[in-house]
């Protein structure tokens, strides 16, 4: 446990790392660790039965959380129609004025959506954007030609994951500050949204494990009947 603060080795001493834990009790446990002096982010952590370098096991897709993520969404729109995107609730809109801010480093932003008939110039983009997991994408629902739906879908709490190279997954689930009931029902939100997205070319178990942690937390392990189904 070198170089760990106390408040750290306090809650890893409270999570018994041979157990584990029922969502509700995970929660339970996690809300009684020493908290950081900030509103932790809590996210899943889940291990994959598939294969990153094959194109047909690639996992990816989008979970609207029942309460939200608790987090202020940045978002940007590449569209030609800046002011209704501004209107709508975009934090920043254009086309060609946006491509070139972009290109320039500048990257203040959570979440790009795109208009379909913008995306022509957007993927010049894909380069940039890409290994940040930022570029617009129709199964992610942010290429959309209805921008207030889209807008209001990931302010609202739609969470986008995706695998990565060493087939592990993260999620974010909400705020340390959340009740426990909810952050259980935005974790099993989350869990089946990833077993809806299991690819065909997958055979066995698609989870290995899921566990769960806050950003100064060790993590829980999830027991696997939350997720022996997939």
């Amino acid at each position: 446990m070198a170089n760990k603060s106390k408040r750290y080795v306090g809650a890893f001493e409270k999570v018994d790392r041979t157990k584990q834990y029922e969502l509700d009790a995970a929660f339970e446990l996690l809300s009684s660790l020493p908290s950081a002096k900030f509103d932790e982010t809590v996210e899943l952590s889940l291990r994959l039965n598939a294969d990153p370098k094959q194109g047909n096991q690639m996992v990816r897709g989008t979970v609207n959380l029942p309460h939200g993520s608790g987090k202020t969404v940045r978002v940007i729109v590449f569209t030609e129609n800046a002011d209704e995107a501004i209107a709508s609730g975009a934090d920043e809109a254009g086309l060609e004025d946006l491509i070139k801010k972009v290109q320039g480093g500048w990257m203040d932003f959570d979440i790009a959506i795109s208009t379909t008939s913008a995306m022509r110039q957007v993927r010049t983009l894909a380069r940039i954007l890409g290994p940040r997991g930022l570029m617009p994408n129709p199964k992610s629902g942010t290429v959309t030609d209805n921008v207030q739906e889209g807008i209001d879908a990931v302010k609202a709490g739609r969470v986008e994951f995706k695998m990565d190279k060493t087939s592990n997954m993260a999620i974010i689930v909400g705020k340390r500050s959340f009740e426990d009931g909810k952050l259980a029902e935005n974790a099993k939100s989350a869990i089946e949204a990833v077993g809806k997205a299991r690819p065909d070319g997958i055979h066995g178990k698609f989870v290995k494990s899921i566990s769960v942690s806050s950003t100064m937390s060790p993590g829980i392990k999830l027991s696997s009947g939350v997720f022996n189904q997939f």
